[in-house]
């Protein structure tokens, strides 16, 4: 396990290209969740519950917690907002 958060790449397009079919799986797995049933915020703490406990795992609770605690900023940056403003 290593405290470097996020993992230096020197191959910066291979990294794109694997965040990109990792988005793809998860986009999948969203809309099945979503069309079985499940309420879209429901999977949306699901995720973001398993995303955090990968982070943990792969670089521990400190490096995560400093990667947390920039995401109030990223979000009102708008970094998240792809369509809908919630203003």
């Amino acid at each position: 396990m290593t405290s470097q958060f996020p993992p230096n790449v020197s191959d910066r397009e291979k990294h794109s290209e694997e965040r990109f079919a990792a988005l793809s799986y998860v986009d999948e797995a969203w809309e099945d969740a979503v069309m079985d049933g499940l309420p879209s915020e429901c999977v949306a703490q699901a995720a973001l519950f398993r995303a955090f406990v990968e982070l943990v795992d792969a670089f521990g609770e400190e490096a995560t917690a400093a990667f947390a605690e920039g995401l109030p900023d990223r979000l009102r940056r708008g970094e998240f907002t792809v369509a809908i403003s919630h203003q």
